[in-house]
């Protein structure tokens, strides 16, 4: 099986690897791992962000995670243009525009989307593992 996965399965697997339970960890060991370039991005909007207090709001440099992508040798999927033109299908609302993409380009590559978001987690293409 090959995986895309969320933004936020990437942020714990390289800072905070206890969040992903024993299941999601079988899961992810036993398949192909492909992180799409949006999540880089929706990274680093987060990490140029500071909250009030002057700390980021992001809590993954973009930088850190590439070189932990090339590390652990997950492949790395760019976006083309084909798939920004891309409509989601089946279709349905997603409020978050990197999610809808994520979904996208896990469509486009033909892929599952291994996410935790109780809203994507229904698509079809979402894997939510118990």
């Amino acid at each position: 099986m090959r995986l895309l996965l969320d933004t936020h399965f990437l942020i714990w697997l390289a800072i905070d690897p206890d969040e992903i339970t024993p299941g999601e960890r079988t899961l992810i060991g036993a398949a192909e791992v492909v992180v799409s370039a949006a999540s880089i991005w929706e990274m680093r909007l987060k990490w140029q962000k500071r909250d009030r207090h002057g700390r980021r709001k992001g809590r993954l440099d973009p930088a850190v995670a590439l070189a932990f992508i090339a590390a652990n040798e997950m492949q790395l999927a760019n976006l083309s243009a084909e798939d920004c033109a891309t409509m989601l299908d089946p279709a349905m609302p997603v409020p978050d525009p990197f999610d809808e993409m994520l979904l996208i380009h896990a469509q486009r590559l033909g892929v599952r989307l291994l996410t935790r978001d109780r809203i994507i987690g229904a698509h079809p293409l979402a894997i939510t593992p118990a």
